[in-house]
């Protein structure tokens, strides 16, 4: 029931009865024991899990299931409250801490029977693009245990530590993208400030999807920016983002962000004439640093819609090279201002400090948060002094307001889809990630992301092709404003017209027939 990719297959299995829903959520819960090591998960909700499955179960015996979501199971970043499980931000600041709600994505999940396996990794309050700064430690790429890695990557000598040549997932999301690219869920929610799902997405070779800003609740997501930040879902193609947009998608009254009008879930069409798109390809998008295999998976991307007889054209995004600073400049701002609900007090960590108020506040918050969480509330805190209020955070809001506005000329004149890279480059080693502080990493991974949640407009990682060095290459089609539906038919023909090749999982000391099992599973 599980081999094979064909739409609706898993579903299909579950409504036939050829597997339960507690036989799959067993077997992901033995697939998450037995990848323990890629440090995925923060918490492991086992006995919630299987609950859940058994109900779902029931359901499906009575022929009564709840959609096409009941009975899959799901993972959920580590930044979204569910209500009974530990909600951490990778932060000694919240360890211990469990939320009395869900967040509204969360509980519009169980609404439609998915089964809830566990909370994902990431980097401390989804600050940073590798997933390596939370206090539970750095997440793996799966792709580092897969056989087009090792054959290409990994050296003939036993002498070098096979350990060290381990690369990153990406971030903030970097635990997400890693649960659904080892196949231990068939979905997981991240969230998008920056590019926080398409980076990881790209480097774990899965789908990434940013909606529209406001279509989606942000309610009971702890906040990074609220006037960027976007849940976003980590699945393993493009149809399956889409059955899992439409389960989440719509107003939310506990969000007044987000749209007034009832979402209509659709399916995604199938492309057969491209000849009316018109694909944009912004200039700008060439950036210092971009490899000469993005850019060689790029042209050829672009080639591939010319020949099938889309319109493909450069156009220009002036302001995006100002976006970063920008960036910076708002994102510390806000993180400053969303920081300081932390403080001891009511929820948390809380000090053993006792000498006054002021010394509790500050040691709670020295140890409760890491030098990258301290860093950004103090750049935040002096941009938004009374004396550099009006140089910086006003004018970064007038510069974001015009790269928005670049967004709006493009898509006015005629372009349907912009299509750019999602990365610089394949995954880099962690040894070498890390030599590089958070600030500068953050900086050169977000460029080609960021502008995007700067403007509020939907974005989704395609996987496309594999590195020299046996690693995922993705690639960012940019939709206009509320405009999925469009965004993810055209991902879809790309992703047909691919035909992105399925890691091959090898782990000589874990379960390695279970990886076969679920080779390319999908629930739609």
């Amino acid at each position: 029931a599980l081999k094979g990719g064909s739409r609706f297959q898993v579903s299909a299995a579950l409504t036939e009865g050829r597997v339960a829903p507690t036989e799959l959520c067993q077997r992901c819960l033995s697939l998450i024991k037995s990848t323990k090591f890629l440090n995925a998960y923060i918490t492991v909700a086992e006995e919630t899990a299987l609950k859940q499955a058994e109900e779902s179960e029931k359901r499906y015996r009575r022929g009564q299931p709840l959609g096409v979501l009941d009975g899959i199971p799901i993972a959920v970043k580590d930044n979204f409250n569910t209500a009974g499980i530990e909600t951490t931000c990778a932060s000694n600041m919240l360890k211990g801490y469990i939320s009395p709600y869900n967040a509204t994505v969360v509980q519009r999940l169980l609404d439609q029977g998915a089964v809830l396996l566990g909370k994902t990794n990431l980097d401390e309050f989804a600050m940073g693009s590798g997933s390596t700064d939370g206090v539970f430690g750095p997440v793996r790429n799966p792709w580092s245990y897969s056989r087009q890695y090792k054959e290409k990557s990994v050296p003939k000598s036993h002498s070098e530590d096979e350990e060290s040549n381990w690369v990153i997932t990406g971030g903030s999301s970097g635990g997400s993208a890693a649960a659904v690219s080892s196949f231990t869920c068939f979905a997981a929610l991240g969230s998008d400030t920056g590019g926080s799902t398409r980076n990881p997405a790209a480097h774990c070779g899965v789908v990434g999807l940013k909606p529209t800003y406001g279509l989606i609740s942000r309610h009971g997501l702890i906040p990074l920016v609220n006037s960027m930040d976007v849940p976003g879902i980590l699945t393993r193609c493009v149809d399956d983002a889409a059955v899992v947009l439409g389960s989440l998608a719509g107003h939310d009254p506990k969000d007044s962000t987000t749209i007034q009008d009832n979402f209509k879930p659709f399916e995604v069409p199938n492309l057969t004439d491209v000849s009316k798109l018109s694909i944009g390809i912004p200039k700008e998008y060439h950036a210092p640093g971009l490899s000469s295999e993005i850019l060689a998976l790029w042209s050829k991307a672009a080639d591939l819609f010319k020949n099938a007889g889309a319109k493909v054209i450069e156009v220009s995004l002036p302001h995006t090279r100002y976006s970063i600073v920008c960036y910076h400049v708002l994102c510390t701002a806000e993180v400053a201002s969303n920081m300081a609900r932390f403080d001891g007090l009511e929820y948390g960590h809380r000090s053993d400090m006792n000498k006054s108020t002021e010394s509790m506040y500050a040691a709670t918050r020295r140890e409760g948060f890491n030098d990258v969480v301290r860093g950004r509330i103090l750049s935040g805190n002096y941009f938004l002094l009374k004396q550099n209020y009006e140089n910086y955070f006003i004018k970064a809001q007038k510069v974001r307001r015009l790269i928005a506005n670049d967004f709006v000329k493009v898509f006015g004149s005629g372009v349907d889809i912009l299509l750019t890279p999602t990365t610089l480059s394949d995954a880099v080693p962690y040894m070498e990630f890390i030599k590089e502080d958070n600030r500068t990493r953050s900086a050169q991974d977000d460029i080609l992301t960021q502008a995007v949640n700067m403007a509020g407009l939907p974005a989704i990682n395609v996987p496309t092709g594999l590195s020299e060095r046996g690693l995922p290459l993705g690639l960012q089609f940019i939709g206009q404003s509320f405009q999925e539906k469009q965004l993810l038919t055209v991902a879809k023909w790309f992703e047909k017209q691919v035909k992105f090749p399925m890691i091959q999982l090898e782990v000589k000391r874990h379960d390695h027939s279970a990886f076969q099992h679920q080779k390319s599973a999908s629930f739609s």
